[in-house]
């Protein structure tokens, strides 16, 4: 007799806090802080919009209610990522 899985783990990525600064994400057992000033999509946005985060790959997260996509890299290390907005004239 064989066994399968049943499904995929759905509890790989979770939000765990939010403040007036940032949110707290727990990605498997690593914990990972995302302040506002460093990523701003999230800043004025409804709780359950930041709170739907799905992990589409071990380096990739996505929240589908913002269109937002991230490696989780650019949350560990932000520096290395720098914001930049192009106006077209």
């Amino acid at each position: 007799m064989t066994s399968a899985a049943l499904g995929a783990s759905t509890s790989q990525v979770e939000v765990t806090n939010i403040s007036q600064h940032g949110f707290w994400l727990l990605l498997a057992d690593e914990e990972l802080f995302l302040p506002f000033s460093e990523f701003p999509w999230f800043r004025d946005v409804a709780v359950g919009k930041i709170l739907h985060v799905e992990l589409p790959s071990s380096n990739h997260l996505y929240w589908p209610d913002l269109d937002v996509d991230l490696a989780v890299e650019s949350i560990r290390h932000p520096e290395r990522f720098p914001l930049v907005s192009r106006v077209s004239t």
